[in-house]
Order: structure tokens, then C-alpha cells, then sequence
């Protein structure tokens, strides 16, 4: 039984950390979210979560292929007792106040709620306490890496050099396995009728306080006007701590999110989804880039024999192309290239890749 669920353990840390290491600058977002104002307010530590997102990536997964290796038990245990603790907590803050939506614990191939992230973590924990108990008398022994047999350390080694191809692949370019919604072969157009068709249904909630007695009670926008509640004057509304709850889930896609704007604040997204064959560059930190890049993009895109068309937050990061904006938090779902340009063909993603590779072709 300790064996299995040795294994059950470090298999989970294993997939885990292999899945936030396919999009390490994705889930370095998801640790600026918990870095923003909104959660801890550590805003300082925004400019280093992509290295602390690799360092979390490389210490999940390698602990949980010691873990199955049986190498240096009593410590790897040790340290994943520490993790389940904090990402518990992590997991538990954002469900309790409802911060942060997905944890990002297996990154976008599966997408868990705060409070079953925070399941899964006290249900890891427990089992990493049963296998500190179940293996007692083996922790004393604590097997060195460098003595525990050639077949170990080979399976070691080649694990540090596959998690290493597969990060440096996220880092300097796009993900060799795209989870996300924006996979190539999705047709846009497409998705957006599924989403108008089936959205979600969310019921407000008006937190109230009595002037006179200090009273306050929570009720649903239905009831706040059926109630009456509102003619009386005692009765006042605490606008901060309105809040909205899920009454119907319907399709489910970032792609809700994909809305193009043109310099005259014109929604242009159906035009574009329309388009036979469009070119579109996206950046999403337009100061990062250099004036002689902007040049070569808009100098490439005119070359193109199809529609072109840039996209910025920023509305004068391109002059010489047609151009718009777009939120940036929706940028950086579609890619994570900084810049990257998107190929669409009525409506569908026929291309996805870096903009200064391609341009400089």
C-alpha cells in the first residue's frame, strides 16, 4: 500500500510541475496575480515571478521524481510537506476570499476552483504525512544521491535535462504543448457563438446596513426590489461588498475575451474574425520593444499579400499598419511571445508564432 501511494504522490508532482513547466511565463502570470495589490500586495516580487515560477516548476517536479526514486526520502518528504503547507494556505486565501480563480496547479490543461485546489492539497498532505509514518524506519537511512545506484542517478539526470528542454522551450518561445484556448486549429467565430449562445448567468447580491442598529444582512437583487427594503432610508447599501454568484454555468472560454478595438473606439472583432486571411501582430508590452522591431513588423506586414492588422495596449505603438487595442491580460492568454502574431483564415487560427522569428525569415 506505501508503495502505491508513493508513487500516486510523486506522479501527481511529477505531472504537476511538468504541466507548469510546458508555459512557465503562463503560470509567472498566475504568481503576479498573487503578488498584485488585490491579493498579498507584494508588488515588488511582480518583476521576478517568471524566475520564481521556474524555481517552484524545478522543485515540484524533481522532488517528486526523488519521491518515486525512493533518493533521499526523509528530506524530500520534508520539503513536500512544506509545499502541500503553503500552496494550502495559497489555495485556501483565494478560495475564502475569493482572489484568485484558478491556482494554476496543473496550468491551463486543467483548471481546478480555489476550493478543490485546496482538496487537493490537504488530501496530498495527508498522504505525505502517511508515508512519513509508513516509512519511519527507512527515513533514518535517508539514501545519498550519489550512492543510490547508477540506474537512479541516470533516471535523475535525464529528467533535469528533459524539464530543462521543455522550460527553455517556454521561455524563448511558445510551449511545445499548447493547453490553452487559443490552439491552433480553433475557429474563433466558432466559439463566440457558443458562448452568446450558452453564457453564464450571474445573480447579484447587495450587502446592506442598518443606520440605527447596526444590523446588516445580505440580499439578492430580486429580493432587494420585491422586499421593498429599498424605500426605507435606514436600510443603506455597502457598495464595496457587492458581489455576484454563479445562478447558471454556461460555455466556458477565455476566448469571450478576444475583443479588438480600433484607434475611434470602434469594436472591430467581428470584422476581423470575417476576414478571408488576416496577418495580426499583438504585443501586450509594447515598451519592451525596440523602435527598430516595430519597424521590421510593420515593414513584414506590409509585404503580406492579405489583410494586415496590429494590436497593442497601447494605441500609438504602431503608426504605418492599421491598428487597435486589446486588454492586455487577453493578450497574454492568446500567446505568451512578446511580440506574436496570429494567422487567421475566417475566423480559425491557421498560425501562431513568435512576430521577430517570422519577420525575419
Amino acid at each position: 500500500m506505501k508503495k502505491i501511494i508513493r508513487v500516486f504522490v510523486a506522479f501527481i508532482f511529477i505531472i504537476s510541475g511538468f504541466l507548469k513547466a510546458v508555459d512557465p511565463i503562463g503560470f509567472s502570470f498566475k504568481l503576479e496575480e498573487y503578488f498584485s495589490p488585490a491579493v498579498f500586495n507584494i508588488a515588488f516580487l511582480e518583476k521576478w515571478a517568471l524566475p520564481i515560477a521556474i524555481l517552484v516548476v524545478v522543485v515540484e517536479f524533481l522532488l517528486g521524481v526523488l519521491l518515486l526514486l525512493k533518493i533521499k526520502l526523509r528530506d524530500t518528504l520534508l520539503c513536500l510537506l512544506v509545499i502541500c503547507i503553503f500552496f494550502g494556505f495559497l489555495t485556501f486565501y483565494s478560495a475564502y476570499f475569493n482572489v484568485v480563480t484558478d491556482c494554476g496547479c496543473f496550468g491551463d490543461a486543467l483548471k481546478l476552483t480555489p476550493w478543490t485546489s485546496f482538496l487537493k492539497d490537504i488530501i496530498l498532505l495527508g498522504l505525505i504525512l502517511f508515508l512519513w509514518r509508513a516509512y519511519k524506519g527507512d527515513l533514518g537511512s535517508n539514501i545519498c544521491f550519489f550512492k543510490s545506484g547508477f540506474p537512479r542517478i541516470t533516471f535523475f539526470l535525464l529528467s533535469c535535462i528533459f524539464l530543462s528542454i521543455i522550460i527553455l522551450k517556454g521561455v524563448l518561445g511558445e510551449p511545445y504543448i499548447d493547453f490553452r484556448d487559443y490552439k491552433i486549429g480553433t475557429d474563433l467565430r466558432w466559439e463566440k457563438a457558443k458562448i452568446e449562445e450558452n453564457p453564464s448567468e450571474y445573480e447579484v447580491f447587495y450587502t446592506l446596513k442598518n443606520t440605527q442598529t447596526g444590523q446588516h444582512k445580505s440580499l439578492s437583487q430580486d429580493e432587494y426590489l420585491s422586499s421593498n427594503i429599498w424605500k426605507d432610508a435606514n436600510w443603506q447599501i455597502e457598495s464595496d461588498k457587492t458581489y455576484e454568484k454563479l445562478k447558471k454555468k454556461g460555455y466556458e472560454s477565455t476566448i469571450k475575451n478576444f475583443k479588438i478595438t480600433d484607434i475611434d473606439g470602434q469594436d472591430v472583432t467581428d470584422q476581423i474574425l470575417n476576414e478571408p486571411r488576416i496577418f495580426i501582430v499583438f504585443t501586450y508590452k509594447p515598451e519592451k520593444l525596440s523602435q527598430s522591431l516595430i519597424d521590421n513588423i510593420e515593414k513584414g506586414l506590409l509585404r503580406e499579400k492579405a489583410k494586415i492588422y496590429a494590436v497593442s495596449t497601447q494605441i500609438d505603438t504602431f503608426s504605418k499598419v492599421p491598428h487597435g487595442t486589446m486588454d492586455a491580460t487577453a493578450i497574454k492568454t492568446i500567446a505568451r511571445s512578446n511580440p506574436f502574431l496570429l494567422i487567421l483564415e475566417n475566423g480559425k487560427i491557421v498560425l501562431k508564432e513568435e512576430a521577430k522569428d517570422y519577420f525575419n525569415d
